[in-house]
């Protein structure tokens, strides 16, 4: 049996989860994708299944990350929309 990316990315991918959360967001969307593809070629027999917790741990993360992400931005829109909206309220009044 072949030793798949799966397995030799397991380290890389939960620590790609780790810093998506703590300071890079995007690296979550890479976590989540790279984990994605080890978790199907671990199931295809590719790989050290032992090392399928790692994957897991640092998809997750990577999903985690990517939500946060995503309500982050649009957090930003909307304040952005508030802002812009007041700004005009206020320029009205004058």
């Amino acid at each position: 049996m072949s030793n798949g990316s799966g397995s030799s990315n397991a380290t890389l991918i939960l620590v790609l989860g780790i810093l998506g959360i703590v300071l890079c967001a995007p690296l979550g969307i890479v976590a989540w994708i790279m984990g994605n593809n080890a978790l199907r070629e671990l199931d295809q027999g590719f790989g050290d299944p032992s090392t399928r917790g790692m994957v897991v741990a640092g998809r997750i993360l990577g999903i985690i990350a990517t939500v946060l992400f995503a309500i982050g931005c649009v957090g930003a829109i909307v304040w952005f929309i508030l802002v812009v909206a007041l700004a005009g309220a206020s320029a009205g009044m004058q």
